[in-house]
């Protein structure tokens, strides 16, 4: 999608937990770690998401130990409490960052 906003500036701030991105249509956004794991978009937690879905809990002091490329069109987050799996591709974090208050409530 030539239209998605791409990343132009990707930070983890450690001591707030949170990840803070920059893209190259103006807008920005800070995503809380807890909002990260609990909408990891892996296989495991959207499964979750479905019929019967049950919510990630007790999420609220994981931390963002690493993030990795992956090609031209996502990230893969490391979370201190081992979650690793999931790509978050540009077009899932923009949604999210902009519905980050619809997701929060």
């Amino acid at each position: 999608m030539s239209d998605t906003p791409k990343p132009v500036d990707i930070t983890v701030h450690t001591r707030s937990h949170t990840l803070e991105i920059g893209f190259d249509d103006g807008s920005h956004f800070t995503y809380p770690a807890e909002l990260l794991r609990v909408y990891s978009p892996s296989a495991e937690v959207r499964w979750h998401w479905g019929q019967g879905a049950k919510l990630q809990l007790d999420k609220q002091d994981v931390n963002i130990t690493d993030i990795k490329p992956v090609g031209q069109y996502a990230i893969k987050i490391f979370f201190d409490d081992g979650h690793d799996s999931g790509l978050f591709d540009w077009a899932y974090l923009h949604e999210l960052g902009k519905k980050q208050a619809l997701y929060w409530t």
